[in-house]
């Protein structure tokens, strides 16, 4: 099994290739912390990207099917969003209407929101044609220690704090140091 902090060619990747700082998040699209950090994460990556050389984002999917019903389905939508191209809006989708989002229609109408071809989507979605790549990222959950969500690791370190902007914030420029 790979390091956490491998990054495969095919794992969901924003931004530059040689950031100082690569922050991958386990996540679940409907984990309301995970929304947090989703916000918080914009913002920061905007206001401290080019003040500290560059900021990573690598997302990996654990879905909470326990605590949230739609959260597998939610990610294996995002997959099908990214076989078309689309995976980072339909990222930002889910997070940013993720109180909207209440069962599986309600993934088609984001869909639709993102320009996606929506039947191919519908299919994919239906057919659950991606289960097996966020089962993949599951797998690699367990490996890397991940339980639940968001759980991040920023150059390589598992960081254990809260998701809020100034907490990550901290952290960021803490690895920064190290």
């Amino acid at each position: 099994m790979q390091r956490v902090d491998e990054i495969g060619k095919d794992e969901h990747v924003r931004g530059p290739q040689d950031a100082a700082l690569t922050l991958i998040e386990y996540g679940d699209f409907q984990c309301p912390y995970c929304a947090r950090a989703h916000f918080a994460l914009t913002e920061l990556v905007e206001e401290l990207g080019d003040e500290v050389g560059g900021i990573r984002l690598v997302y990996r999917h654990l879905p909470l099917t326990d605590l949230h019903p739609l959260a597998e389905l939610a990610a294996e939508a995002a997959e099908a969003a990214a076989s078309q191209g689309k995976f980072w809006e339909m990222h930002d989708a889910l997070f940013e209407q993720q109180n909207q989002v209440a069962d599986p229609q309600d993934l088609a109408v984001l869909g639709e929101s993102v320009d996606l071809d929506i039947e191919r989507f519908a299919g994919d979605v239906q057919e659950r044609r991606h289960r097996a790549r966020v089962q993949g990222d599951l797998g690699r959950a367990r490996h890397d220690g991940a339980d639940r969500t968001p759980t991040f690791f920023i150059n390589g370190a598992h960081y254990p704090g809260d998701s809020d902007r100034d907490s990550l914030e901290a952290a960021l420029r803490a690895a920064l140091q190290r």
